[in-house]
């Protein structure tokens, strides 16, 4: 491992691999600490691999060739915060794992912000969207040499990106929504047919600054993000949302209105929810749409920025636009702002798999992983199973593979809240009834992940 690192450093990071990207020795995801202390522990730290919620997607599965290809943010070992951006499959013929592929070393940088989001396009080619941040570290793109494949990637593109979600969509190309610093963190949009040759960014929204969600539905994408008053992260609030079926040339509200961008002002046609008026602040999870493509939004209230239970409740919140009004509900409680869980549309049943339960480090993010379920189109919710039981570290951030298939349904990390610890990968089928741990060491070319529950 030593040894590829440094033949990283003599490349430099901004290198794209130009031969056969190295192999890592198995499946170790990032620790972080955002080091912001109150009473109750880090405003969020733990095991972060599958971090942001707004990162997307991270898994995508292609029926091609029976395999889900996913990225997350690994390291060099436990004791160590190095961040590399991983990339690997899971051949679900043969229920195995190669050893990961280290397609980017970050070096000196130990914050999974920087993680990476994971695409395929139409023929088949690996698209790996690398965050940056803001302005002192620049994202990039790469492309698979072979179509799916990840023996070796070829970079396509630098770029001021943040937050990276990349949606492939038939007969148009990518439409790729991300954040730029520009004045706080504000939301932009860039199109390509190809992945080669990219439209200039166009500006979505930029009020104080964003964090948005996205995903598509056909050739429909809609995205849901909050704004931040003054700039404060820590006063992240309200909803709105924003759709384009035309491959970005027009924006508008859920129920069709063209809109006029970019959006800058608190007040406008997208606002669909005032939290600020509630003194509630917003926290963005994911978002699905129903059989008839009407948008699904999931995320988190609670009533203040630091961990504990002074700003509870913390509601895991589904609202669902019925055609005519946004309905909304309560799929569960949670104990931190950062827990964080994805919503899966099968047939008449919706499943949200969330950290709800508290875990082994109390207070602190991520918890013990369950599966909420609703058959009456998100009215109600009943907790169908426990995914983890008695776990040593807490588990957080479970996320939906795009054309999720089992028994790679959903996928996580875990790892203490309350200091450095190792951090170990996940992954679930629809029942949760089924967890396997993918491999913390290799010595073989593959493995099979662990059947744990």
């Amino acid at each position: 491992m030593k040894q590829i690192l440094c033949a990283l450093f003599l490349l430099g990071s901004c290198t794209a691999m130009a031969a056969e990207a190295p192999r890592v020795d198995g499946y170790r995801a990032i620790w972080f600490t955002l080091g912001q202390f109150s009473k109750h522990g880090d405003k969020y730290s733990g095991g972060l691999g599958t971090y942001t919620a707004n990162h997307d997607p991270m898994a995508v599965y292609a029926p091609q060739v029976d395999k889900t290809f996913f990225t997350y943010g690994g390291t060099t070992g436990k004791d160590q915060r190095h961040l590399l951006i991983m990339v690997s499959c899971y051949d679900h013929k043969t229920g195995t794992v190669p050893r990961p592929v280290l397609v980017m070393d970050k070096q000196g940088v130990d914050d999974p912000h920087d993680n990476a989001s994971i695409n395929l396009d139409d023929k088949g080619y690996v698209w790996v969207f690398v965050s940056g941040r803001a302005k002192k570290r620049p994202g990039f793109k790469f492309r698979s040499k072979e179509p799916f494949s990840i023996a070796e990637f070829v970079q396509v593109e630098e770029k001021e990106m943040t937050y990276p979600q990349a949606w492939f969509l038939p007969g148009q190309g990518w439409l790729h929504l991300f954040t730029k610093y520009t004045k706080g963190r504000e939301l932009y949009w860039q199109t390509s047919a190809d992945g080669q040759t990219w439209s200039a960014d166009g500006k979505l929204a930029g009020f104080g600054g964003h964090y948005q969600v996205s995903h598509p539905c056909g050739t429909k994408v809609g995205s849901f993000f909050n704004y931040h008053p003054g700039g404060d992260v820590n006063k992240r609030t309200n909803l709105y949302y924003v759709q384009t079926e035309d491959f970005g040339q027009t924006w508008t509200t859920v129920e069709g209105q063209p809109l006029k961008l970019p959006l800058a002002a608190v007040k406008n046609p997208a606002l669909v929810f005032d939290f600020e008026a509630q003194k509630k602040l917003m926290y963005t999870c994911d978002i699905n749409f129903d059989r008839t493509g009407r948008p699904l939004l999931l995320y988190v209230t609670s009533r203040g920025h630091e961990p504990g239970p002074e700003n509870d409740p913390r509601e895991v919140c589904l609202s669902r636009w019925d055609g005519k009004a946004w309905q909304t509900s309560v799929v569960t409680k949670t104990d931190h702002n950062y827990d964080m869980g994805s919503l899966w549309v099968s047939g008449d049943e919706w499943k949200v798999i969330f950290p709800s339960l508290p875990g082994p480090q109390p207070w602190g993010g991520g918890g013990e992983m369950c599966l909420w379920s609703s058959t009456d189109e998100g009215r109600t919710w009943k907790r169908a199973k426990q995914i983890t039981h008695d776990s040593p570290l807490n588990h957080n951030y479970a996320r939906r593979p795009l054309n999720a298939r089992d028994p790679f349904f959903a996928f996580w990390a875990d790892g203490n809240p309350d200091k450095l610890s190792e951090s170990r990968l996940f992954f679930c089928d629809s029942t949760g009834a089924h967890v396997r741990q993918l491999p913390y060491d290799m010595t073989g070319a593959t493995a099979t992940p662990a059947l744990v529950k």
